[in-house]
């Protein structure tokens, strides 16, 4: 199975940039210690800082499945309830 690339897109509510910050960044080091995570990278947006990327790499859809169902990430998921104004999730596979 191939690697997976993950570029996943999470837009604040104006109101709520720090706070899902915040939660945001409580994801990091606990995703960069699980088994199959290859890079786990988060960026906020220098001209909107309600936007924030992450850049991930998954040895296989399999491990970002276990990503999904991990204790931290519900926790994330749980806390940011209210917080996200939008979202948006692109799998990707390199090509080149």
């Amino acid at each position: 199975m191939s690697q997976l690339t993950v570029i996943a897109t999470v837009v604040a509510e104006k109101e709520s940039a720090e706070q899902l910050k915040s939660e945001l960044l409580k994801l990091v080091a606990p995703t960069r210690q699980e088994e199959g995570c290859i890079s786990y990278t988060l960026h906020q947006d220098n001209e909107d800082p309600a936007v924030f990327i992450f850049h991930e790499t998954w040895q296989s859809p399999v491990h970002l499945e276990r990503h999904i169902a991990s204790e931290h990430y519900r926790a994330y998921a749980s806390a940011a309830e209210g917080l996200i104004a939008g979202k948006a999730v692109n799998k990707l596979t390199l090509i080149g």
